[in-house]
């Protein structure tokens, strides 16, 4: 780890001035359980670390039946998933964070940090060893994954720079509920679809989000859905508990009796982003949700997909993941 200038910020304007000030090297600290990782495998080498934890009003959590969802984006992982308003009004948000790592990383990590985490790519990490090359890490040095030791990698939205997995769980549910986050920096704040926050690699696969060095996440929006309770989010991974997901789906699904009138299906563990599954949202409209039409939703969820050579089972773990999901769903919005 190399050396840096440790701020302890007073307030939110003032975070944004000192990571601003301090220019390229700048970085913020929430929870600090990527960050930190990153820095010590010499990925991450910033110059300067501000401090955000303990800032007033970026912990708040409140639930309306008419403007929906509003969390501070320093809450916990596990503030969130454990508040009843939020299992009780959008289940697949609580399972999501609940399902993701450790209990003493749900208990340090935040919820807008965690939209930002990076790769699990072990070529970017380099686990002691940054000598494959990587396009994420190093700029036009190319991507040892494409052909190399792909099983974990994403097979929707790569790209012949970069198929690097985006590998978290929580911004993949709130993709499922037209979720926003609203930002600070020092030129204002904006607001921002969670479908415009991260981007796939393309030719430039190290800028993976849309926000600019200096902005910081404040809070995170999910608009009111009169259907949210009929929610899951279903995660499939090599063990139970610490380990990333090989395929995941939230879903939500608005039934009149047996017959879907609105459904929301969004991936993760397959994509290099959250991915939203429009077409196969559409394909369920006005029928019945039955094992067929779930795994024609499934189908069409991952179609489109470029398998490697080691990861081709995602495809129909990813099928299987939507129609489970889908059953589950809509098991819980017809009691």
């Amino acid at each position: 780890m190399r050396p840096f200038t440790y701020v302890r910020a007073q307030s939110a304007p003032n975070a944004v001035q000192a990571v601003a000030a301090a220019g390229d090297g700048g970085k913020f600290l929430a929870g600090g359980t990527t960050l930190y990782d990153l820095m010590k495998l010499d990925v991450e080498a910033p110059t300067t670390i501000v401090d955000i934890r303990g800032l007033e009003g970026m912990t708040d959590i409140t639930v309306d039946a008419t403007t929906g969802l509003r969390v501070g984006a320093m809450a916990s992982m596990t503030e969130v998933a454990t508040h009843p308003d939020v299992d009780r009004a959008f289940p697949a948000l609580a399972e999501s964070l609940s399902l993701a790592a450790s209990r003493q990383l749900r208990n340090m990590a935040s919820v807008g940090g965690n939209l930002l985490q990076r790769t699990r790519c072990a070529y970017f990490r380099g686990n002691g060893d940054l000598s494959y090359p990587c396009n994420k890490r190093e700029p036009g040095s190319g991507c040892s994954a494409i052909g190399g030791l792909n099983r974990g990698h994403a097979v929707l939205g790569g790209s012949d720079a970069c198929i690097a997995l985006y590998p978290g769980d929580w911004a993949v549910a709130l993709a499922a509920f037209d979720a926003s986050i609203e930002t600070l920096s020092p030129r204002g704040t904006r607001t921002i679809s969670i479908h415009d926050l991260h981007r796939e690699p393309g030719d430039t696969p190290w800028v993976e989000h849309t926000l600019e060095p200096d902005e910081l996440i404040t809070t995170i929006t999910v608009p009111s859905l009169s259907y949210g309770r009929a929610s899951t989010y279903y995660k499939i991974r090599d063990r139970e508990s610490y380990a990333f997901a090989l395929a995941s789906a939230a879903v939500a699904v608005d039934l009149d009796g047996d017959t879907v009138r609105e459904a929301r299906i969004a991936l993760g563990g397959v994509a290099t982003r959250p991915w939203r599954a429009r077409d196969a949202e559409r394909s369920l409209a006005g029928q019945p949700l039955i094992e067929r039409t779930a795994r024609q939703a499934g189908e069409l969820a991952i179609a489109g997909a470029s398998p490697g050579r080691h990861n081709r089972y995602k495809v129909e773990l990813a099928i299987r993941t939507v129609a489970d999901a889908l059953r589950i769903a809509g098991e819980r919005g017809n009691p």
